[in-house]
């Protein structure tokens, strides 16, 4: 059984794309999102009940869509909805890429770090369009990919961040192992009054990609690369300990 999530919502495009292209080649449950999630990051819900609503179309269960994120969409798929902790975990395919470092802020990618957690192999997807997207080669790029994790298997801890450039199949130059990028969004602020004279706020950005390295995920999807990164949880900066120990930190 795999598991497939987003932070799109049950409903999304990207997501029965997903499903129908997953179908082919295993078995698979949606777990997602009953509304959009997106920049949801790896947020769990402790605040209020998680409800879920069995989804069933033309007579078959087809998933589960939960009042809450990405993150709590996996936690809940294992350990409640199904009896067995799946092979697998795929998000996706999320609207817009998920490069660099804002990958940080992904729904779509934490789930599936929130399934490395669990010790459960797992691929975010994400399509580099906000416009008129075609999920298509993405959903077959996945299918492919799949069955290759199960098989070759990924050190624990390790997700897959896959992003596919939205250009037509022909156009794409071949798939890339890369590394992560810099990027950042650079915030606008819309302000505004409410009818009650109560001042708000709308965020806006704009994507700024600061690197110039060939080989990193932001580079290679511009250039229309698939690009495949290995990802994981561990934001220890390795190289800073042992310089942090030279500081004569103390009580």
């Amino acid at each position: 059984m795999i598991v497939l999530s987003n932070d799109d919502g049950f409903n999304a495009e990207g997501l029965r794309v997903l499903r129908r292209e997953m179908m082919k080649v295993a078995e698979v449950v949606i777990v997602a999102p009953e509304t959009e999630q997106s920049a949801m990051g790896h947020a769990i819900t402790l605040t209020q009940p998680l409800k879920v609503r069995e989804v069933v179309e033309n007579g078959e269960l087809i998933g589960y869509a939960v009042n809450g994120t990405p993150a709590d969409c996996v936690k809940i798929a294992t350990t409640v909805l199904l009896d067995q902790p799946p092979e697998m975990v795929v998000s996706g395919i999320n609207l817009g890429g998920n490069l660099g470092t804002c990958a940080i802020y992904s729904g779509t990618v934490s789930a599936a770090t929130e399934a490395t957690i669990m010790e459960i192999p797992a691929i975010a997807v994400s399509l580099n369009t906000f416009e008129n997207p075609d999920f298509s080669f993405a959903g077959e790029f996945t299918r492919k990919l799949a069955p290759l994790v199960l098989e070759k298997g990924l050190p624990q801890g390790v997700a897959l961040n896959v992003n596919v450039p939205a250009v037509p199949r022909s156009e794409i130059k071949g798939v890339t192992v890369t590394r992560q990028g810099r990027s950042r969004v650079v915030e606008t602020f819309d302000k505004r009054v409410d009818p009650r004279n109560n001042t708000y706020y709308w965020m806006a950005g704009e994507m700024r990609f600061d690197e110039a390295d060939e080989d990193t995920d932001c580079r290679r999807v511009s250039n229309n690369y698939v690009s495949v990164t290995p990802i994981h949880f561990d934001l220890t900066s390795h190289r800073t300990i042992a310089e942090l120990k030279d500081w004569d930190i103390s009580l």
